[in-house]
């Protein structure tokens, strides 16, 4: 679904904070409130707008260490199993298959560099893996949190 130049106004305030009331929404959209509560609610029935979160720094939870460990599988090792064995992992914020060498890339968010460390070694040891190379962020130099449109 491509959302028309309005919905994608309304997501846009959204992602900057959505706990923007739909009358403040409309304010700067140009719209009603109860026409942008329509929106909301059929951007939602829709798939388009997926669920509303909160946006925690790590550091507040005791995440204080964040990596990325590139996954090499054995072969035929479908998408659907390496999702499956990784939900298992609360340290993990997101995983991805990719392209090039690795099959898969997760973003890791540890207590320290030994909670790291044992994380890795789990995963490593997933029978389905057969190398995993990490990275440590050393610090966060951007991170983008709204729905803003790539540039046509």
């Amino acid at each position: 679904m491509r959302l028309n130049d309005l919905d994608e106004r309304i997501v846009h305030t959204l992602a900057e904070d959505a706990r923007r009331s739909y009358a403040d929404i409309g304010a700067i959209v140009g719209l009603s409130a109860p026409a942008v509560k329509r929106r909301v609610d059929r951007l939602r029935a829709e798939g388009a707008i997926t669920g509303f979160t909160v946006r925690v720094d790590p550091a507040a939870l005791g995440w204080e260490t964040e990596g990325f460990i590139e996954i090499y599988c054995s072969r035929n090792t479908s998408p659907d199993a390496i999702k499956q064995g990784l939900a298992r992992y609360p340290e993990i914020a997101s995983a991805s298959t990719v392209t090039g060498e690795a099959d898969a890339v997760v973003q890791v968010f540890a207590a320290d560099m030994r909670h790291f460390e044992q994380v890795l070694e789990r995963i490593a040891g997933e029978p389905y893996v057969e190398r995993t190379k990490s990275v440590l962020v050393l610090s966060p130099l951007l991170r983008r949190y709204s729905a803003e449109a790539p540039p046509a």
